[in-house]
């Protein structure tokens, strides 16, 4: 009996032990990860001309400080576009402001007469607030403008880009409770299932970050890559990105 008990206590030890030593090495793991990615984000910052400010990493997904309004745009892209790494946010209330290319309009010509002009009577229906009319307004957006891509790759066309902000920007006038979810679809392609699942999961990336980078917070875009397991249905585009209040 003594040596059964012996055994019977050995047993929950060398579980606990197998456990702690995995959490060592996943701890490990972890920090080098983390090491990895903050030294190639601010490489490509550099590399970028903004050496500004400074970013850190809690796993996969960074934090950064220090840069004024007109680079934090910029800094914010060039972080996510930075291989490995899951979202990017600012540390507290940064505002990202792009910097203004346009030009002062002209003056306005002066009027023929004194009279005034009348009062303009056209107003502007305000945004919905309800979670059914804003999916239907992102239907209604990308049926008018899809979201298009650069054949075999996840590069946004200039139109897809084009359609993908101004997106973001009616989302960004949404309830700040609303969340969303981007999913990607491609066809059915000669690399396989694995390679569709792959770009169709990097075009609802590439999608995800315009959203968060024009007025929504990492917080409320995630995404998701169906690969071709969901073809379109009406002879819809098979290669689609979808847009889900969730």
């Amino acid at each position: 009996m003594s040596g059964r008990r012996r055994w019977i206590l050995l047993v929950p030890i060398a579980v606990l032990v197998t456990a702690l030593l995995a959490g060592i090495v996943t701890w490990a793991q972890a920090g080098s990860v983390q090491r990895d990615l903050t030294s190639r984000s601010q490489a490509a910052l550099a590399a970028a001309g903004l050496p500004a400010g400074s970013v850190s990493f809690d796993g996969r997904d960074a934090t950064l400080t220090g840069f004024p309004p007109g680079q934090a745009l910029r800094a914010l892209e060039v972080v996510q576009g930075v291989d490995g790494v899951r979202a990017a946010k600012f540390e507290g209330d940064v505002v990202p402001v792009a910097p203004s290319t346009s030009q002062a309009p002209p003056p306005s010509a002066a009027p023929s007469s004194s009279t005034p002009p009348p009062p303009t009577t056209t107003t502007t229906a305000p945004p919905p607030t309800d979670k059914a009319g804003v999916q239907a307004e992102i239907d209604r957006m990308l049926a008018e403008a899809p979201v298009t891509f650069v054949p075999d790759t996840a590069r946004l066309t200039p139109e897809g880009e084009q359609a993908a902000r101004g997106i973001a920007v009616a989302l960004a006038k949404s309830p700040e409770t609303f969340r969303y979810r981007v999913t990607g679809h491609v066809g059915r392609g000669p690399g396989g299932e694995s390679a569709a699942l792959k770009l169709s999961r990097d075009r609802a990336r590439a999608v995800a970050r315009i959203l968060t980078t024009n007025g929504l917070t990492t917080k409320r875009v995630t995404y998701r890559g169906l690969g071709d397991t969901r073809p379109a249905d009406g002879g819809e585009e098979d290669r689609r990105v979808e847009i889900t209040v969730i």
